[in-house]
């Protein structure tokens, strides 16, 4: 098993929020959360549907990023679009309660 594969089962198996904010605070420097963080927040705006070109102006981030992360929102196997549409139908069924 190589490096990557071993920290994404570590991953994984850490299913409690504290201890993944203390691995997260542990393993990567303020720069690189506030990277993972960025992605995040733009895959949520493309999901939602705002224009690449509001997303550049707003968070400052290039055109080919948001192209890419475009495509990725695209794929059938997406995680990223897996995880997303799970959070809409969490807000959704919330919102109906």
């Amino acid at each position: 098993m190589d490096d990557l594969e071993e920290l994404v089962k570590v991953f994984t198996h850490t299913n409690d929020q504290r201890a993944m904010q203390k691995l997260f605070e542990e393993l990567f420097t303020q720069r690189e959360k506030y990277d993972f963080a960025l992605r995040w927040r733009l895959m949520k705006e493309l999901h939602q549907g705002k224009t690449q070109r509001d997303i550049a102006s707003e968070l400052g981030i290039s055109l080919c990023k948001i192209t890419r992360g475009s495509k990725i929102l695209k794929q059938d196997d997406s995680q990223f679009g897996k995880i997303l549409k799970e959070r809409d139908n969490g807000k959704n069924r919330e919102e109906t309660q």
